[in-house]
């Protein structure tokens, strides 16, 4: 089984916003509270992370691992990526920390943090990575894993989605085509992002993902990289199909 944590479930500014008084940003339900999305996968002792935003820091140790065997990115936006540095204390007692990600967003990054990936005259103490470049429709062999990637667009940009074994994760998402559609079949669990009841041109909305999961047909679904405009956790609860859940920072599940 993999074991999958929900580090963070906010959208780009995180719940609360800073300075807002919206009910949501003031609400005490500790589910209401979103740190920046990112995810950890876990099966055997392989530690697997999907982006890693402004809050991977702090994700990092109430997670409690010590030990990173990659991160995943799906794009290159602030919200996950911009905590890059923060693998400093993996890689002192690791060396190189791998990371998967597409041409697009490596050119990105390695403009933002020239730091990491240098290798001439590196500033002491700075961390480095170890490339490895995702392909369209090309499998990924990770510690005895096949890992999809699937083709989203986020308006116009490209982001990328991943399926481990019968586990696939969507975030960003607005669009997707039929082939990609193919590859999500027979899920045991699909987290997709839903940000707010309003439509958005980047996103999907709830009515939005819920329709598209119907499409996918999983036999349970997340919704995740929500906006304080969806509403209180508890009672946009209450109005979800039976085997769909609004995620939470902290939440752990496992899937096949």
């Amino acid at each position: 089984m993999l074991k999958i944590t929900f580090l963070g479930t906010g959208t780009s500014q995180g719940v609360p916003i800073i300075g807002s008084s919206h009910p949501v940003c003031l609400s005490l339900d500790q589910k209401d509270k979103r740190l920046r999305v990112s995810i950890l996968i876990q099966w055997k002792e392989i530690n697997l992370v999907i982006d890693c935003g402004p809050d991977f820091r702090q994700q990092m140790l109430s997670s409690k691992i010590n030990k990173l065997d990659a991160i995943f990115f799906t794009h290159e936006h602030a919200d996950h990526t911009a905590g890059l540095d923060d693998i400093r204390p993996f890689y002192f007692n690791q060396g190189d920390i791998p990371i998967f990600a597409t041409n697009k967003v490596l050119d990105n990054l390695s403009k933002r943090f020239n730091y990491i990936f240098s290798k001439k005259d590196k500033y002491p103490g700075s961390p480095s990575v170890k490339i490895n470049l995702i392909k369209p429709n090309k499998l990924i062999n990770f510690f005895g894993e096949k890992i999809i990637p699937v083709n989203l667009m986020h308006n116009k940009i490209p982001v990328t989605g991943y399926r481990i074994r019968d586990f696939a994760y969507l975030t960003d998402i607005k669009t997707i085509n039929e082939k990609e559609l193919d590859k999500l079949t027979n899920l045991d669990t699909l987290v997709i992002s839903s940000l707010r009841i309003k439509e958005h041109p980047n996103h999907l909305n709830l009515e939005e993902s819920i329709s598209l999961i119907n499409r996918i047909k999983p036999k349970k679904a997340y919704l995740t990289h929500i906006s304080h405009l969806m509403g209180f956790h508890k009672e946009v609860s209450k109005t979800l199909p039976k085997n769909i859940f609004l995620a939470y920072d902290g939440l752990k599940i496992t899937s096949k």
